[in-house]
């Protein structure tokens, strides 16, 4: 299980995160409205976005951390997913909006923006903080399973992306492309529909207590693997944030004593931490003769 240091460092990746959103925000509606660039402004929607996600996220990671108990027995880490959940639907939220400006202002033609060197510059400044969030988000997820700090790298890393695709629509006005900042606007709204999807789907499939793809079948091989047991059954897995809980029955020979039978669930319970690590493990085991071998696919 996670360690109060760990926990510290997730809450420290969340909270830096939190502080680069704001000035990443404030910056762009400046140049935004400076500039009457729907790009940049659209970019300033999406980041102000970013900012409430990244602050959803940091309470979210603080509020995983707490321990079980009796109103939560499998722990707190729910949160994390429902936090990752309510980003996607803030993301789409933006979307909508960018849409619906960047199509009047296609129809009616009406287009009114200075270029300046702060145009790019805002912009430049977005990409090398984000590319440097993304990382550093990314990594802590990886290292902590966690899908908050995972949903944050994804609204880092998408506005990579659509910074890059402002850039362009910028360099297209100054070429006097000027429908090119309403087309990058709305690029940078397909964008994000993708990766909102995505993320959205993932945040479901943990609230529905949805096992990862293969994990029984490879938990069914590693514990039927060890000495003693028969046979391995009705496995269930649930996610809790960036636990996972783990389910199982054994069949183990009806003659094994209590001392023996404890070395095999604890030999079973090595065998799946070592594919799921931290994991919190429940074995029911159940003498041979009582219970004919099932097989589970």
């Amino acid at each position: 299980m996670p360690g109060q240091h760990d926990e510290r460092r997730k809450r420290a990746v969340a909270a830096i995160s939190l502080f680069a959103a704001v000035g990443l925000t404030a910056f762009k509606l400046v140049v935004g409205l400076a500039t009457g660039s729907l790009g940049i402004l659209a970019e300033a929607a999406h980041s102000g976005l970013d900012l409430v996600a990244a602050l959803i996220t940091w309470l979210a990671v603080r509020a995983s951390s707490k321990p079980a108990d009796r109103e939560h027995p499998y722990g707190h880490g729910r949160f994390e997913n429902i936090s990752a959940l309510f980003e996607t639907l803030l993301l789409l939220v933006t979307c909508l909006w960018i849409i619906r400006a960047s199509v009047l202002r296609l129809i009616s033609h009406r287009v009114d923006i200075e270029v300046t060197v702060w145009s790019f510059a805002v912009m430049a400044v977005s990409v090398v903080v984000d590319i440097s969030r993304s990382r550093a988000l990314s990594r802590a997820a990886k290292e902590f399973r966690s899908q908050a700090l995972e949903a944050d790298a994804l609204h880092f890393r998408t506005d990579i992306w659509s910074s890059c695709v402002v850039i362009a629509g910028l360099i297209g006005v100054r070429f006097q492309l000027m429908q090119a900042d309403a087309v990058a606007a709305l690029l940078v709204a397909v964008l994000v529909i993708i990766v909102s999807w995505r993320l959205g789907l993932r945040a479901v499939y943990a609230l529905a207590d949805t096992a990862p793809a293969g994990l029984q079948q490879q938990i069914i091989a590693v514990v039927e693997a060890v000495p003693g047991v028969a046979n391995c059954h009705n496995v269930r897995i649930r996610n809790s944030g960036p636990l996972v809980f783990a389910d199982i029955h054994v069949l183990i020979a009806g003659g094994a004593t209590l001392a023996e039978t404890h070395d095999i669930m604890e030999a079973a319970e090595d065998a799946i931490r070592r594919i799921i690590p931290d994991a919190d493990v429940t074995i029911h085991p159940e003498p041979r003769e009582t219970h004919p071998p099932v097989s589970q696919a």
